[in-house]
This record gives C-alpha cells, structure tokens and sequence, in this order.
C-alpha cells in the first residue's frame, strides 16, 4: 500500500475504505465472539490443570533446592525462602485469572486479526479466507499455548532450580551482611515514603500532555494513512488505539505509580551495596529526578530534570541512572520520525527462530552421518522425553558455534546466518527481549573465539568439545581429534565450550523452544526412517547431488576447508558414505 500523496487525496481514500474496513470489523467481531469463549475454556482448563497439579511438585522442589543451594549462605537462604514464599503462593491464582483473561482476549482479537490478514497482498479466494481465517488456526494456537506452557512448568522450572542447586561460587558463597538489614529496610521504606507521591504528582501533571500528544500522532497517521494505518491488518487496532487511548494514559499514570514504589525500595538496596546510611538518602532524592529524566525522554519532551540529583555511588560507574537519563543509551535512540526517514530492515523473531531450528535440522542429519550422534538419541528425545544433553544441548550449542565461528572469519560486527546473506546486529535485531538476553553474550563469545586464532584442528576439535561436553562417557568414547598440547590451550577452549552450552541451555528454556526443538527432532526422524539409516542395514553409496544428506555435507563442513568471503567453506564434489 502506497504511502500518502496529499491530504485530499489521502482523506478521499480513507472515507471510501471505511466501508469495507467497517465489514471486516465487523466480521470479525462475530468471529470473535463466537470462538472467545472456546478459547477461554480450552486455555484456562489446560492452564489451571497444569499450574495446580504441578504446584505441590513446585513447592517441594523450590524450597529443597534454594536450601540445599551451594552458592548461597544460611541467611541467604532464609531470606530467598522467606521472598518466594509469596511468588509460590499467588503462583496457581495468577495462572488461573491470567489464563481466562489471555483466553478471552486472545479467542476475540485472534480472529479479527486472521480476518484482516485474509485480505492482504497477494492472497487468493480473499472472500474464503475471510470467513475460515482466524477460526481453527486459533483453537490450534490455545492448545500450543497451553502446551508451552507444560514446557515451562516441567523443564524450564526444574532445569532452572537444578542450576541453583548444583552451582558453587568460585570466589565463596552469596551471604547477607546481617547488621546493614535494619537500616538497608529503614531507607527503603523512606524512599517508598518519599518517591511514591513525587514521582505519582509528576506522572500527574505529565499526563495532559501525553494526552494530548498522543492525540495528535494517531489522528495525523490516520489522515495520512502513515505508521500503524499503513498496514491493513493494523488499522482496526490503530483506531481502537484512538478511542481508548486516554486508558492508555490512565494506565501509563497508574504504572508510574507503580513504579514509583520499587524505586524508592531501590534505596534499601543502595545502602546495603554501598554501606552508607548517607548514599542511601542521595538515592531517595535523585530516584525523583530519574524518573523525570526518563519520562522526559519517553514524551520527548526537554532533557534534563528540574530536581537535584545528588551522587549515590562512590563509583559513578555503577549509577542505575546511567541507563535512564539521556547521557545513557537512550541519547542516540533513533525518533519515531527519523526511523521513517531512514528506514531500516528489523529482522522479524520468528524467521530468525525458524532459521535457528533448521540449521539444528541440517547439522543433526549431517552429525549422525558422521556418527557423532546416533538414530536412538534422536529417538529418546522424541519418545521417552529423555534429556539427551548431546541433543537438548549439545547439537543447538554447537549450531550457534558454527555461527559465531562463520561470522567471526567474517569480521561481521554481528552474527551471520547459515543462508551467508542474513546478519544479525545490535541494530538490526527484534526487540524482543529474548535477544536482549542472548544477543550480547553470543557477540562477546564470538569475539572471544576469534581472539583465540584458531588453527583448523582446534576449530574441529572446540566444535566437537561443544557437541559432546555435556556426555562424559560419550566424550571419552568419541573420536573428537588430538586435544591442544598446551595445557592452557586445552582450559581456555574447555572454559569457551562450556560458556557456550550454558548459553543455549538457558535459551533452551525459552517457552516455545521445547516445542519446536521436538519438532524438528521429529522431522530429522523421519528423514531417517525414510533413507532407511539404521543399524539393521549396511552401508550404501548415494550420489551428493541425490542425497539431501549429501548436499548437507557439502555446505556444512564449516571448518575443513578454505572460507569463502563470508566465512563458508567450500568442498568438491564427492560420493557420500551413509552408515
């Protein structure tokens, strides 16, 4: 859809698409109000059932693993105890009103959204689609909802208080300095008393103007069918978002508010960091101007704060408003308009998932014809739901290896996909918070790996510690070629291995990871079923350009032979041995 051309022009248009816009919406809407109610019992049936059968196991299992945890000291467990006494507590209850309300909305919006996306560019038989599209494929979706969350309840959870469990301290145990705790609770409770109405007057009196600005941003994007008018799909939400944006200010108010209330608990944990009584009321008194800083730049309104921001930190390093104010990152945030000027490609999550899974589909079907990983480890995963760590985790760390290691050869500032056309940058990347968690330490770990200048047996030979690292018996057993003679050598490659499985472990925790990680498990299955690879048969010869193995091995032997300018190596031709 092209972007305005005038103001005549684009009201013209606008008036003769309401009616259509106002039939779809209104298609929707029956849509949704039919299926909202299916959707609310099929999420919050399976939710509920999981969260209250697992809560006992939950229960039992937190508190013996936060007491039984090596890295903390006796009132360091006292005190996790005594804090996620509450979170256990509220957990069902939350799950239970979280999942009626996610079911309602969801089982209401999803349709309206599937109806809207009928009528996209290039789709076919739109009239079909409007009617079907937005019905089953959203009963489909509330049941991989509520088994995303089985995942999280069974894996994630436990996997999670194992770590806390099994992992010491290097450098002693996390303790709490009892004598700071009155004064450290007294400061908190000042600065709840101090910050809360502060910063809720602020929120207050800012609130016409985010009104009002608002206001004038959506209304001049719906006449000049600009930012979220553009799309079809979104205009029904963009124009609810004009009707109800003053709850929108109301609950941006509210969470000032809100927030106001952590912040000044925030002093409590100053004056136990810094230990002084005297650092802890600077915090209490800049926590105001924080605020205001930060809301200013939100509204883009001027910089800087009319409240005095005295230091907390004797280490101005570490000062928490280096993050909120505009000295911080948020100086050089692109605005809303200059992102239009220039416009950048922002990857899309879900392609970059996809494109993840897939490389773990290519590199298992290659590895097992290398006999690194075997059909029965395959097999366990998807059947017996054991945790083979060569697979869970051992197969997507040593993808992301590939990865960093191809982008490293590369001199990419970011991450090159296995496709060699695809990067990933601080950029470029999904705002989703899950590559804010993963992003930074894969670029940190892949410029640690090629400050390592590699040689190509090293390179082998990481790859391989980064497999099979996390099977003991399978690593001895396994040829994984000559180890490094320096003993250094051989630490700091173990030390890089085992940073790189405990990335993807935590990543593997990720709620919809589990779910299609199995999938593709499964597919690599039943590509095995299919070339009749088992034990029960012999060797057989398949030419490469025949063999969907073969022309795996062809692309994926990353570190055997000379790199291309993108870091892929290329190989010549040859038969292909399947055992």
């Amino acid at each position: 859809m092209e972007p305005a051309r005038g103001v005549w022009w684009s009201l013209g248009h606008f008036i003769l698409f309401l009616p259509y816009f106002i039939g779809l919406l209104i298609l929707g809407f029956i849509k949704g109000i039919i299926l909202a109610p299916i959707i609310c019992v099929i999420m919050a049936v399976g939710n509920s059932t999981i969260a209250i059968g697992l809560w006992p196991a939950h229960v039992v299992w937190s508190y013996f693993c936060i007491l039984s945890a090596k890295r903390l000291g006796p009132v360091m467990k006292v005190v996790v105890c005594i804090l996620f006494t509450p979170v256990l507590a509220i957990w069902p209850f939350s799950i239970v009103v979280g999942s009626i309300l996610g079911g309602l909305a969801y089982g209401f919006l999803g349709p309206i959204f599937g109806t809207f996306k009928a009528v996209g560019e290039g789709k076919t038989d739109q009239f079909r689609h409007c009617i079907i599209d937005g019905t089953w494929d959203t009963v489909q979706w509330s049941f991989t909802f509520v088994r995303d969350l089985a995942d999280v309840c069974l894996y994630s959870f436990f996997s999670m208080m194992d770590d806390l469990r099994k992992q010491g301290m290097p450098e002693g145990k996390i303790e709490i300095r009892i004598v700071y705790l009155p004064v450290a609770i007294l400061l908190g409770l000042l600065g709840v008393v101090v910050d809360f109405p502060m910063i809720s007057v602020i929120a207050a009196v800012k609130s016409p103007y985010m009104l009002f600005k608002g206001w004038h941003r959506l209304f001049q994007d719906c006449v000049g069918r600009e930012g979220p008018f553009l799309e079809t799909i979104c205009v029904p939400f963009a124009g609810l978002a004009i009707l109800l944006w003053p709850l929108a200010v109301a609950g941006a108010v509210l969470g000032s508010m809100v927030s106001g209330i952590f912040l000044g608990l925030y002093a409590a944990v100053i004056v136990y960091q810094e230990s002084s009584f005297y650092l802890g009321l600077c915090y209490v008194v800049a926590a105001v101007s924080i605020y205001d800083e930060y809301s200013n730049d939100v509204l883009d309104m001027p910089e800087g704060s009319c409240f005095p921001k005295p230091r907390y930190r004797r280490n101005p390093g570490l000062s928490a408003s280096s993050s909120f104010s505009r000295g911080g990152s948020l100086k050089h945030a692109p605005s809303r308009s200059g992102s239009l000027r220039v416009p950048m490609i922002e990857l899309k999550p879900l392609e970059l998932l996809d494109s993840f899974f897939q490389e773990c589909r290519r590199q298992g079907e290659f590895l097992v014809l290398e006999g690194l990983i075997t059909a029965q480890e395959i097999a366990d995963v998807i059947s017996v739901k054991d945790s083979v760590r060569v697979i869970t985790i051992g197969l997507p760390a040593y993808c992301l290896y590939l990865a960093l290691l191809r982008s490293g050869k590369a001199n990419s500032s970011g991450i090159i996909l296995s496709d060699n056309a695809t990067e990933i940058t601080s950029a470029n990347r999904p705002k989703d918070a899950f590559y804010d968690w993963f992003l930074n330490p894969l670029l940190v770990m892949k410029d640690q790996i090629k400050a390592q200048n590699l040689t190509e047996s090293e390179e082998d030979y990481l790859g391989k510690l980064v497999l099979l690292s996390g099977d003991g018996q399978k690593l001895k057993n396994s040829n994984i070629g000559p180890p490094p003679e320096s003993e250094l050598r051989r630490a700091e490659l173990d030390a890089l291995a085992r940073r790189l499985q405990g990335i993807t472990k935590s990543i593997s925790r990720y709620p919809t990871y589990r779910r299609r990680f199995e999938n593709i498990m499964k597919a690599i299955s039943e590509e095995l079923d299919r070339r009749s690879i088992g034990s029960n048969r012999g060797p057989q010869t398949v030419p490469r350009s025949k063999s969907t193995f073969g022309r795996i091995f062809s692309t994926q032997r990353s570190f055997k032979n000379k790199t291309s300018n993108h870091g892929v190596r290329q190989e010549d031709e040859r038969d292909v041995e399947i055992v």
